[in-house]
């Protein structure tokens, strides 16, 4: 549930609130934005268990490095930095392990919420696990900023201050990555010519549920899990 007591407070204010000793105000945080965080892991990773423990991951580096935020950025854009890195340590550790990317069916349906599984038409379905596959098979760094702009629908200064690049490099990553994907996706165009980014671009691949804001925002770090997507 909502805490009333953070209705009016700015993310700035609720993590000087958490650093100077207020024990649910990055709870509060979590509560905000992890949907968001959990939607870039997800699509990033391509795998349910590596983006909750991204998620998890950055959060509680995020709850110790509260501290050391300086307000040269918004705190989202900082989470989403935090998360991205998260991601992409993850994925080099997976690539260094030869860890195959999702590559079969079983584990993209995986992929698909419950409602989304059960209520989507068949045809979004289908378009959503060969758009999750064919993302799999792109470096990570093309990956995340894909996911971020195209994905996610972030500005490309925006998502080059989350992955800090600069703006040319956001840029040039997605060239890449689209020109890449293009021959796996070109029968996914709809008769109007629209691209398969923007019949994806939407907000919201919702997050397992997690525990309350006080649990998450405790005064252990540890706690922080229950916004990573676990519970």
């Amino acid at each position: 549930m909502d805490d009333a007591r953070f209705a009016d407070t700015s993310d700035q204010d609720l993590l000087a609130q958490h650093v100077a000793g207020e024990p649910d105000a990055f709870g509060e945080l979590v509560r905000r934005h992890r949907d968001r965080l959990w939607a870039v892991a997800l699509r990033t990773l391509g795998d349910r268990e590596e983006a909750a423990d991204a998620v998890q991951d950055a959060l509680i580096s995020a709850f110790r490095a509260a501290h050391t935020f300086r307000g040269q950025s918004a705190v989202t854009t900082w989470l989403h930095r935090i998360t991205v890195n998260a991601c992409l340590d993850r994925a080099r550790k997976a690539a260094s392990r030869k860890t195959a990317p999702v590559d079969d069916a079983e584990r993209l349906d995986q992929l698909l919420e419950p409602h989304e599984s059960a209520e989507a038409p068949a045809e979004r379905q289908d378009l959503h696990r060969e758009l999750l596959a064919a993302l799999s098979t792109l470096p990570t760094e093309q990956r995340a900023a894909l996911v971020l702009v195209d994905m996610q629908a972030y500005p490309v200064a925006e998502a080059a201050r989350i992955l800090d690049v600069p703006t040319g490099t956001v840029k040039s990553r997605c060239a890449r990555g689209r020109a890449r994907l293009l021959p796996l996706l070109t029968h996914l165009r709809g008769n109007g010519g629209d691209s398969v980014t923007e019949r994806n671009r939407t907000q919201g691949t919702s997050v397992p549920p997690a525990s309350g804001p006080r649990d998450a925002g405790s005064s252990d770090a540890a706690a922080v899990k229950g916004g990573g997507g676990h519970a």
